[in-house]
This record gives structure tokens, C-alpha cells and sequence, in this order.
């Protein structure tokens, strides 16, 4: 009997004493070990962006675009031009590949925050329709990308200057065509960036190219220039080691 109410005392004790043990942690003095107590500020999430857009990061780039909309040269209004067309109408197949070199980190106010890249960019472009057939170039640009924490989504616009050769068909007797191999070409685009990861990305939007000789062919053949525009897509992807032990 004295065994079994040894038992029966003890067991009431521990009983007792983990109820002391509830009432304590929910009493408005004490938290609970899995629960922050109130006056606890949570520290906000990193911003992944970080091992994305940081200056002297390199990436390799390529595009591809379908540009069939023929208008005028938009910088007609410099040069004193009319804004006219000509009958013949084209279309580029833009294929870029480019080493993208971001020259600063992340900063500026609000909508404008951001930073630049400086890209160096070859393309070959077939030529579907109209008299030539394909284009090669050299182009330098430079790129603003538009970056808010913690956003996958990064607006970009962009431009590039290059130059290159074409197969004109005017020096041939087809009448609006090229009037030289030799020609420079403008390039402005903007879109949206979109980072899978902090090594690879996919972009997308809407892509301008220029092409002429600067007159270089006037007086014997005329001038006409190629102005078209479209969609373009492309996918990045960095070069060299993850930044500050990011594990992609």
C-alpha cells in the first residue's frame, strides 16, 4: 500500500508541475521557444537580385528576332526627310550573340533604379524577304536594366551602333535595293528580363534595325536604307563564378 501511494504522489506531482510549466509559457510575460515574442522585428528577406546585377559581371547572350514591319528611318526629322517609303518591303531575321559587361551595381531612386551594361555583339541576319539575302555585323551598345528588390522581372532598354556588309542588289540594277556592301546599322529595343536563376535568364521584346551606307554610295546609287521592326527573344547566361557564394 505505502509503495503504491508513493507512486500515486508522484505521479500527481509531475502532473502538477508540468501544468505550472503550460501556465507559464502562455502567461503575457513569457513566449513560447517557437513563437518570436512581440517585441521581436523580423529581418526582412535578401534581395537575390544581388548576385544577379553587380558591377564587372560578364554574360553571354543570344537573341533571335522576326522584324516585318517596314517604316520610315525615325530619325528622318534630323536629316530633313519626309518620312516616306519605299514600294520594296523586307524582313530581317536578327541573330545576335553577345558578351554583356555590367559596368556598375544596382542603384538609383525608385522607378529609375537600376544599372548599365555595355554589350559587344555580333549578328548575322537572313534577309526572307527582299532582293538581298543576308547581313553580317559588328555592334557596340549599352543597356538599362530597370531593377526593384526581389523582382524576377527586370524591364531593360537598350541600343547598339555597328557596322558591317550586306549583298546589295542595287549596283545589279534592282531598283530601292542596297546601294553598297558596306553599311552601318542602328539597333534600339526594349523588354522584359526575366531571372530563372542567378546564373541563367530569358528576355523578350520589341527590336528596331536600321541599315544604310550614310550615302557613301550617292551620287552613283541612291541611299534607301532598310527600316524594320518586331519581336525579339533571347537567353543569358553568366560567365565565371557565382558572386559573393551564391550556390548557382
Amino acid at each position: 500500500m505505502r509503495v503504491r501511494k508513493l507512486i500515486l504522489s508522484a505521479v500527481a506531482l509531475a502532473c502538477l508541475i508540468q501544468a505550472a510549466k503550460c501556465i507559464a509559457q502562455d502567461s503575457p510575460g513569457q513566449s513560447s521557444p517557437d513563437q518570436p515574442s512581440p517585441g521581436t522585428v523580423r529581418s526582412p528577406k535578401p534581395d537575390f537580385n544581388k548576385e544577379i546585377y553587380y558591377k564587372n559581371r560578364i554574360d553571354f547572350s543570344f537573341e533571335s528576332g522576326w522584324l516585318p514591319k517596314n517604316i520610315p528611318f525615325i530619325f528622318d526629322f534630323l536629316l530633313g526627310d519626309g518620312y516616306n517609303l519605299t514600294p520594296l518591303k523586307y524582313t530581317l531575321v536578327p541573330n545576335i550573340a553577345s558578351l554583356r559587361w555590367q559596368m556598375d551595381s544596382v542603384r538609383g531612386p525608385w522607378i529609375l533604379r537600376g544599372n548599365w551594361d555595355l554589350s559587344f555583339s555580333a549578328a548575322l541576319v537572313v534577309i526572307p524577304r527582299g532582293p538581298e539575302t543576308h547581313y553580317g555585323a559588328y555592334m557596340m551598345g549599352i543597356r538599362r536594366n530597370f531593377v526593384q528588390p526581389r523582382w524576377r522581372i527586370a524591364p531593360y532598354i537598350d541600343g547598339r551602333l555597328g557596322l558591317g556588309g550586306i549583298d546589295a542588289k542595287e549596283p545589279l540594277g534592282v531598283v530601292f535595293a542596297q546601294g553598297q556592301d558596306f553599311t552601318f546599322t542602328l539597333n534600339l529595343g526594349s523588354g522584359i528580363r526575366y531571372n530563372l536563376n542567378p546564373r541563367y535568364s530569358i528576355s523578350a521584346g520589341m527590336h528596331y534595325m536600321h541599315i544604310s551606307n550614310l550615302y557613301l554610295s550617292e551620287p552613283k546609287y541612291l541611299n534607301y536604307g532598310i527600316n524594320v521592326y518586331g519581336p525579339i527573344a533571347g537567353i543569358e547566361v553568366r560567365l565565371g563564378k557565382p558572386h559573393h557564394g551564391s550556390s548557382q
